[in-house]
């Protein structure tokens, strides 16, 4: 299927009222978050639009964002927890349950053992040690860009130990515990929607660029991609309903501007 241009949404935008957002080259660009970007997160708050991120990246950095950006929860590690703010306290939300969790981080120990056997010279994220639930595994953050077929068989690689693993714009993230980023979501939702008066599910859009997305952009009715999901749109079975015409950061900004037209 091949997605829609943003200008198709139009009969849907009513029904809209909140955005989950992937951040890596979704929101940012490049590895920033513009200017433009962070303005239309704010323009989009002060519209009354519910604003959750659903991202990859660890603990540390999703503490950050509950606290300080102009949203009303975050899901991080690929749907592992849910952090929120409410009378000026921090809330957490796991997604797995206690022996579970404790469990898979055993198991992931083991993995990255043999990850750094079968892949000598491999790099982790530089947020790895803010992590709690999964494995960053760096092929083009921090690093000389990897040839596909490498990055083909590390995923291959920890699916056969048991994992799961999504491919990033940036990083191969692998995780034991069988949730992604839409039982992530849906975890939140079920937790605290009511406390916090979140929208209802199909009230939500997502806006997202990579593999790692593809749950997302099959469970949302309206999902979004920015221009630069294109390249990617081969290996999706899933892709987005409807794509932006800019990319990365400006094509959020792009989408903003629609929704609040």
């Amino acid at each position: 299927m091949t997605p829609s241009p943003l200008e198709a949404l139009a009969p849907h935008r009513n029904r809209i009222r909140g955005i989950c957002f992937d951040i890596d080259d979704t929101f940012s660009s490049h590895g920033k978050i513009q200017d433009e970007a962070f303005s239309a997160l704010w323009d989009l708050k002060r519209a009354g639009f519910t604003l959750i991120p659903v991202t990859g990246r660890p603990a540390g950095w999703c503490d950050h964002i509950a606290r300080f950006w102009p949203v009303d929860a975050v899901v991080g590690e690929n749907g592992a927890f849910s952090f929120y703010m409410a009378d000026g306290k921090r809330i957490r939300i796991d997604t797995l349950p206690d022996p579970e969790a404790k469990a898979a981080r055993s198991k992931l120990a083991a993995l990255r053992s043999g990850i750094e056997a079968g892949f000598p010279g491999v790099q982790f994220a530089s947020d790895q040690n803010y992590r709690e639930y999964d494995l960053a595994i760096d092929f083009c953050e921090d690093v000389s860009p990897w040839p596909e077929s490498e990055i083909d068989r590390l995923v291959a690689f920890c699916e056969s130990k048991g994992a799961i693993a999504k491919i990033s714009s940036i990083h191969v993230n692998t995780w034991f515990g069988r949730y992604t980023k839409i039982e992530g979501i849906r975890h939140l939702l079920n937790q605290a929607g009511k406390d916090l008066g979140l929208p209802d599910f199909d009230s939500l859009i997502f806006v997202g660029d990579s593999p790692n997305d593809e749950p997302m952009f099959g469970a949302f009715e309206l999902s979004v991609g920015v221009a630069n999901v294109k390249p990617y749109l081969a290996r999706l079975r899933t892709p987005p309903k409807f794509v932006t015409q800019l990319e990365a950061g400006a094509g959020f900004s792009e989408l903003a501007r629609f929704l609040r037209s």
